[in-house]
């Protein structure tokens, strides 16, 4: 477990499964900006879980859910590595809820700590749709800087969009902003752990 000051981050377990599939399912958690494509049935999950691909092993994917102190899930981050430089990119959820009360900012901050400190990369980058105003306050908060635009970048809702492309390098980083704690895991979710 990674813990921060308001959030914390575990790997995802088989008991998340159902809070997922309805969470994904659903399109105001995924928000405005995101396409609208066909969303994992849970059955679909539940043999991604139990036989993980080897494209995930290969790019070096992780997947974790937010969670504030209480233990209440209110979304999830994932970090992947972009080949072949070697470069990670992040992405997140939280349920509607949960946004604007600072908790997407720290997580992004948390996850940025974790992979500066436990990968031997340089470059950790996001990408987010050029309406989506609050994800970017989200990585500028986080120190991240925009470097241009992607232009036709995705299809949402019948029309093409342009999309922000924002990076934290790790001479901009230089120390944990966050993380305060990492914890033991649980022999269920160590076995989930990217290499």
């Amino acid at each position: 477990m990674l813990e921060g000051r308001k959030v914390n981050f575990r790997v995802r377990e088989r008991a998340d499964i159902d809070w997922l599939t309805e969470c994904f399912n659903n399109l105001e958690f995924r928000g405005e900006y995101d396409p609208v494509t066909p969303q994992k049935s849970r059955t679909e999950r539940l043999k991604d879980f139990d036989n993980p691909s080897q494209l995930s092993i290969l790019t070096e994917a992780g997947r974790f859910m937010i969670e504030k102190k209480d233990g209440t899930k209110i979304g999830t981050i994932a970090h992947w590595l972009v080949l072949p430089n070697r470069w990670m990119e992040i992405g997140y959820h939280l349920i509607p809820s949960e946004r604007g009360k600072g908790y997407g900012t720290e997580a992004t901050q948390l996850i940025v700590d974790y992979l500066f400190l436990s990968r031997t990369i340089d470059r950790i980058q996001a990408i987010t749709d050029e309406r989506n105003k609050a994800s970017q306050r989200v990585l500028e908060k986080a120190g991240f800087q925009k470097e241009g635009t992607i232009r036709k970048s995705g299809y949402v809702k019948r029309a093409w969009t342009n999309a922000y492309l924002y990076s934290i390098l790790r001479e901009e980083w230089k120390q944990p902003r966050i993380l305060t704690q990492t914890r033991t895991l649980t022999s269920e979710n160590r076995k989930q752990l990217p290499s």
